[in-house]
């Protein structure tokens, strides 16, 4: 028995697919949100390479198409009630005013195919149209939103049925107003979209510290007004005076000392 051996017995683990020891499975909703992405930006690569007229009719279809599913879903939600605001008997005699107000109240009440049909017409030709505008003009820019949403609400108006019987003067009126309205909505999401200017002098500043884990410690930066300019002038009182610890001081400083932009930088302002 001299062979045998003593001891405890080995025991292999078996590996399963994707590891179970030390390894994390991914979360499924990350993984169908990262496929969506892949195929979103494959798909707007493919149709940046086609023509105008393809792309434009592309980007209408796709936009009507999610449209009508609001559209409809909002007719289930509401139900049909144009029933329930059908003209009076008499209607021949209500003045003009009168009769566009209930064929607005109508062209909202309806139900969902009803909506879908109205919203998916909304949608489609504001997309395309700021899709063929985009184009001819390079830019998306408030003029260009203006014209889209005037196309869209005149288009929906006559559509719809809104307005009293001159649906050429109504149509009008209803892309003023949606041309208004879409300037003013693209304006305020311009000025609340931009950063504050002082944060253009901070961004280097703001990547080091983000880099390093100590983006907690930007407001004393700003505090001290450490910004861009002053990042290769550093040094460790000029820290401590803006009271960031010990630590993250020595992390800091090693990095603007390691960084081969800052250090010539430093040389040269001496």
């Amino acid at each position: 028995m001299g062979d045998s051996k003593q001891g405890g017995t080995m025991v292999e683990i078996p590996k399963f697919a994707g590891g179970l020891m030390g390894q994390s499975e991914q979360n499924p909703i990350a993984v169908v949100q990262a496929k969506f992405k892949e195929v979103e930006h494959k798909f707007k690569g493919w149709l940046a390479k086609q023509s105008l007229p393809v792309e434009a009719a592309v980007v209408t279809a796709t936009s009507a198409a999610q449209g009508a599913a609001i559209g409809a879903f909002m007719g289930t939600l509401t139900g049909d009630t144009s029933s329930l605001i059908a003209p009076p008997p008499n209607a021949a005699g209500l003045n003009p005013e009168a009769m566009a107000s209930l064929k607005q109240a109508q062209a909202f009440a309806g139900g969902p195919l009803v909506q879908a049909r109205n919203i998916a017409v909304m949608t489609g030709v504001n997309a395309g149209i700021s899709c063929v505008m985009r184009r001819l003009r390079g830019k998306e820019d408030v003029q260009s939103s203006m014209v889209a949403a005037f196309g869209s609400g005149a288009i929906f108006t006559l559509v719809s049925g809104m307005g009293g019987p001159n649906q050429a003067a109504n149509a009008l009126t209803s892309g003023l107003f949606f041309a208004l309205v879409q300037g003013g909505i693209f304006q305020l999401g311009q000025k609340f979209s931009q950063p504050p200017v002082e944060d253009v002098y901070y961004a280097k500043t703001r990547s080091m510290l983000s880099n390093l884990g100590l983006q907690n410690y930007e407001k004393n930066f700003k505090k001290g007004l450490l910004n861009d300019i002053t990042l290769p002038l550093l040094t460790d009182s000029a820290l401590k005076d803006v009271n960031i610890p010990p630590g993250p001081r020595l992390l800091i400083l090693a990095h603007v000392d390691s960084n081969p932009e800052l250090k010539e930088r430093r040389r040269g302002s001496r």
